[in-house]
């Protein structure tokens, strides 16, 4: 299963978030690949905590890979390279984690038919050899995620099942933002199909994860006065309004990351030690993420039988 992470805006959560979903599922024993295609900003190695690839990697990264110059992507084992506190030895019963970052001083690209046969050519690998390939795209519509959609549409990908994550924040300009990505005249369901995509096929593989929002109910809030507390709940009903209105409502919504403190600190990974034993993360946010990863590859969950 492939799963495209993208978003209409930077600061949505995305990277931090999908990182988060692919480690949970090596936690869970699959063998997950996260591929580095935010090519203006290649750092998923740092939520990794992998220091040799902070800002990407020197030699062999993704933009090498698919402009030719190198013939196999760079490869970084997260559980044996990480410096994070908790990750050291890989974790028993875990299935692999492995990063291909992109490269230092990458930027977006617009890819010709080379670029997409070796993209194609990396999927259908990755595929054969992988659980869940996670594919963090830079924002925007950018070439990457043109050049998903072209990948996805090629005939050699006819069999790969895939997905499309859309990350968002729980604010105005982000649900109008998101809904436009997917759903505006050069959106990515119009993107497409002009490539060849089928229009309800393409739809059902679209779901959206709103992430960082605020729980007006919860213990983080509870020192608020009672005007605040109406205000966030009033802003909560209108911005759900405003998600139905624009075809980002509850019903494609695969769910909902919290809120969570360390997380406007710090971009990292949402382990059981930082709930259970510093207990600086929320456990709410922990089982969020959990049940996120669960659901990728649930078909109830994605308007399927």
């Amino acid at each position: 299963m492939i799963v495209f992470a993208a978003s209409d805006k930077g600061g949505t959560g995305r990277s931090v978030t999908s990182a988060n979903l692919a480690y949970q599922r090596a936690l869970n024993g699959d063998h997950v690949a996260y591929v580095d295609f935010d090519f203006g900003s290649p750092t998923a190695a740092a939520v990794f905590d992998v220091p040799s690839a902070v800002r990407g990697t020197r030699e062999r990264g993704l933009h090498s890979y698919l402009e030719g110059g190198t013939p196999e992507p760079a490869m970084i084992d997260v559980w044996r390279q990480t410096e994070h506190p908790h990750l050291h030895a890989w974790p028993n019963q875990s299935g692999r984690l492995v990063l291909f970052p992109g490269d230092i001083g990458g930027g977006e690209f617009a890819t010709d038919e080379d670029a997409l046969e070796r993209c194609v050519d990396l999927l259908l690998r990755l595929n054969g050899e992988f659980d869940v390939i996670m594919v963090d795209l830079s924002a925007g519509r950018s070439y990457a995620v043109d050049m998903a959609l072209a990948a996805t549409a090629h005939p050699r990908m006819r069999n790969v099942p895939f997905r499309w994550l859309v990350f968002h924040r729980w604010t105005r300009q982000h649900v109008i933002a998101a809904s436009g990505l997917v759903h505006r005249e050069h959106g990515i369901i119009r993107g497409g199909v002009e490539r060849g995509h089928d229009e309800l096929a393409l739809r059902s593989a679209i779901r959206f994860v709103r992430a960082a929002v605020p729980d007006p109910e919860s213990a983080v809030w509870s020192q608020g006065s009672p005007a605040q507390a109406a205000w966030m709940q009033s802003c909560d009903e209108a911005l759900r309004r405003l998600a139905a209105e624009h075809a980002i409502g509850d019903s494609v919504v695969l769910g909902i990351v919290p809120l969570e403190p360390i997380l406007q600190w710090r971009e990292q990974l949402i382990t059981e030690e930082d709930v259970l034993a510093t207990q600086i993360a929320n456990k709410e946010t922990l089982e969020a993420l959990e049940e996120i990863a669960r659901r990728l590859t649930d078909d109830t969950y994605w308007g399927q039988p």
